[in-house]
Formats: C-alpha cells, structure tokens, sequence
C-alpha cells in the first residue's frame, strides 16, 4: 500500500485522561433516579432496576482502560476530509492479496462493534478459514460519532458521508475494494457502491436501505408474489405498524431537536446510558435485557465511545440532515453494483427482495434463523461466513481485480 504525499494522514491512538473517568464515576455517584411504575417491564423504556444493575457495573466493574488497550491494538489514524476530521482503524492482512474493505457503523454503534469479526476477516488462516477469504479492513468512524466528533457544520447526512469515504479509500491507495455495513453503515455503504461504481467490486449489507413494506400492501400486490414472498410481505408490514407505534420516538426526536436532546445525554452519564441499552434490547435478538445477545462489556464500551468524546448530540444529527435533505421520502438511487442481503430475523425492518431489486443489483440474499440490528456483535460467525462468501463469487469473477 502506498499513501499519495499531502493527504494529512496522521497516527491516532485513544488515549482518555484520568480526569475524565474521574468525572464519570463522580457524576454516576451522583445519579437522581427517578420513580417508576411497578410490574410494567421495558414498556415504558428502561426498567430502572436493571439500569441501577448496569449502572452499577459500569461503575465498580467495567474496565475502561482494558477496553482502550483492545482498541488500541488496531492501528488508528486521523485525517481530514470536507471539513471534518475522519477517524479510522486500518488493519491490515497478513495475506498480500487480500481484498481492501471499508465497514461502517450506524447508530448507536462505532467502530468498536467490529471487534469480534476483525480477526476472522484479516486472518482467516488463523481462525481455520481460507486465506483467499482475507480483507484489508478499514474501519471508520461516522463524521459526529466518536472520534470522528463533533461536525462542525450542517449537512453531514450519509451522502456527504460516502463522498467522504470514497476519498479516505482514494488516500490509502485502494482502487478496488468492498463495502459493508448496517443501519447507517447501510446507507453509506449502498451509496459509496452507487457513486464509484467502477471501484467498489460489492456491496455487502445486514438492513437494505428502501426495501421494506411502508404501506399496506394491495390485494393486486400480494396476488404477484409467491406464497412464501406474500407471507414476508404482510410480516414486513406489521412490522412496520408496530415500529411507527412503539418504537420511533427516538428517531423523531433525534431528526428534530438533537441540540436539545444532548443536553441531557451529555450532562448524564446514566441517560446516555439509558438511551443506548434500551436499543441493544429492542433491536437484537434479545429476551430479558440486552446481555442476552451482546456481551455487557462491549455494551459499555459503545457506550463509553459516545459520552467521553461527548457526541451524543453530533451523531445524532445525522437524522436531521437526512430528514430535512432535499431526497428526503424519494425512493433510493439505482445503485449497478453487485449487492449482497443478510437478513436477521430480530432486525427492525423486515426487507424485501422483490423490492430491493427495484433499485440494487441483488446477486446475494442470504436469511438467517437468529440475531439481529447489531449482526457483528451478535452473530460474527455467520456474517462473517456471509461475506467471506459473497466476494468470493465476486473474485471468481473479477480476475483482475487488485
């Protein structure tokens, strides 16, 4: 790999002050709880016995600076890009021809959710795969989402991002690389492949932007699919009811008013953390509490990631530039590049493949009998499997692929 001269690359490693767990463990001393309703479980939000639970953990057992050091082994660099300063981890394979991929986060995720699948990737020799199967990972954070925080503009929506993206890959000298990601990750990952498509060799993706039931299907609708197609789409549509019913508030508030919602997340360790955990229960395959799906220390590190780089109310904004975007309720762009579905059955939207082919070349759509919304942290196995599988029906047909 070459680096082209006067890109303003620059090393990075996490490295928080004392001050700064100091400030935490006073202020998570301090917490003023407030009254709760009995026997009414997580209907009203986050039980407050279990987040005294959690809170308490993250207090007295939580090991930040075990956390950091993990981080840390990856190697991490800083660059600017329209503006705003792009974190990233860049991790190399021990295998010369690996294929570069670029793996993006959502919200409330960071970079850190791809812990357990960056060894997998970048060295499947070492964890029994083919060493045909290795990727060269670049993993950056959002612009407004941890160290890649706080933007200090308007307008940084994931179009913005993926143009943004595009130049970090041109930068590290990557001409032919993949795609992958989820929730947010999802959109700038589809959008990185639509607007270079003569770079990116494929997208791989675990929530399709655009392809789920966003209104009753018609009887004319149903009588054109399959048994099988009709039964998801009806699944896909109840879904959604119970999603814009139950479950959008969050995002309603944060396409609004996130200025005035980081007050509090800022100001509060324990509403950050309320904020975040209720997520990683609702959205994976969880039953109880999110430690059902996703280990409690790596919950606590994305936590961790949010409220000492005090972005809660930059990586929320995303959800105001996409809301008040000129594209905004328009259908996706056509994207010609190979594209690749991993669908998890406790994912907030149910896709559909008769209409995620209206607008993405689908050539790949696996499902899956468990997980969820945050696939790296609770399946690494089978996502990893499903990647390692999907470029590798593209490299038998990409020769010369770099």
């Amino acid at each position: 790999m070459t680096i082209a001269p006067d890109t303003g690359i620059r090393p990075f490693r996490i490295d928080i002050p004392e001050s700064e767990l100091a400030d935490l463990r006073h202020r998570l001393d301090r917490t003023r709880w407030p009254d709760e309703l009995p026997c009414v479980g997580w209907d009203y939000g986050v039980p407050r016995d279990y987040l005294r639970e959690l809170a308490a953990y993250w207090r007295h057992e939580y090991d930040w600076r075990a956390a950091e050091a993990r981080l840390n082994r990856w190697p991490q660099f800083m660059t600017t890009i329209d503006g705003a300063d792009i974190h990233f981890a860049h991790i190399r394979s021990p295998e010369p021809d690996a294929t570069p991929l670029i793996v993006t986060h959502g919200w409330p995720g960071s970079f850190a959710e791809f812990e357990r699948i960056a060894g997998p990737l970048t060295d499947p020799r070492a964890h029994g795969g083919d060493p045909a199967d290795a990727f060269h990972l670049v993993l950056p954070s959002i612009p407004g989402f941890g160290f890649s925080g706080p933007t200090r503009e308007p307008g940084w929506e994931y179009r913005r991002t993926a143009a943004a993206f595009a130049e970090l890959m041109h930068r590290l000298g990557y001409q032919r690389y993949g795609a992958q990601g989820g929730d947010w990750g999802a959109a700038v990952s589809r959008e990185l492949g639509r607007i270079r498509p003569g770079h990116v060799i494929g997208v791989h993706l675990n929530l399709i932007p655009g392809a789920g039931a966003t209104a009753e299907p018609t009887g004319e609708e149903l009588a054109a699919l399959s048994p099988a197609q009709r039964a998801r789409t009806l699944a896909s549509w109840e879904r959604m009811k119970e999603w814009s019913r139950e479950r959008q508030g969050y995002a309603d508030i944060q396409s609004t008013r996130p200025q005035t919602l980081s007050y509090a997340l800022t100001d509060s360790p324990v509403g950050q953390l309320a904020w975040i955990a209720e997520k990683f229960k609702e959205w994976t395959d969880s039953a109880d509490r999110p430690e059902d799906a996703v280990d409690r220390d790596h919950l606590l590190t994305d936590v961790m990631l949010y409220w000492l780089t005090r972005t809660a109310g930059s990586s929320a904004r995303i959800y105001y530039e996409r809301a008040h975007a000129d594209s905004w309720g328009q259908p996706p762009e056509p994207s010609r590049t190979p594209t690749a579905f991993a669908a998890f059955p406790c994912e907030n939207f149910i896709a559909l493949r008769h209409l995620a082919e209206r607008h993405d070349d689908i050539v790949r759509w696996t499902e899956f009998d468990r997980g969820g919304h945050f696939a790296a942290m609770e399946q690494p196995e089978l996502l990893v499997g499903d990647v390692r599988a999907f470029f590798r029906e593209l490299r038998s047909r990409e020769p010369e692929r770099r």
